[in-house]
């Protein structure tokens, strides 16, 4: 199983029409084959400079590859975080034995 997760502050201020926008359009990436368990969060942390993060599970390699070159979610970066996202890390994990 690998987690998928990042961390992100966007350009658009809070409580924006451009926030809801860029949130619904990342939900939409929930739809793509082999993402299971999706998550958008909102930091309530001061203590990183994140205030989104996003999480989704993956059965195996073969359904992250599958996310990660879906049509779908490469225009979603191409088009929506490259342009709207002013920071973020990006965490990608599995459990160890």
């Amino acid at each position: 199983m690998i987690r998928h997760a990042a961390l992100f502050r966007l350009k658009e201020s809070k409580g924006t029409e451009g926030e809801a926008s860029f949130l619904a359009a990342l939900s939409a990436l929930r739809a793509i084959p082999g993402v299971q368990d999706f998550r958008i969060d909102r930091e309530i942390s001061p203590k990183n400079p994140f205030d989104y993060a996003v999480s989704m599970i993956f059965a195996d390699q073969a359904a992250y590859n599958g996310y990660n070159d879906h049509p779908d979610h490469v225009a979603f970066v191409q088009n929506r975080w490259i342009p709207e996202v002013a920071e973020f890390m990006e965490h990608d994990t599995v459990a160890l034995a």
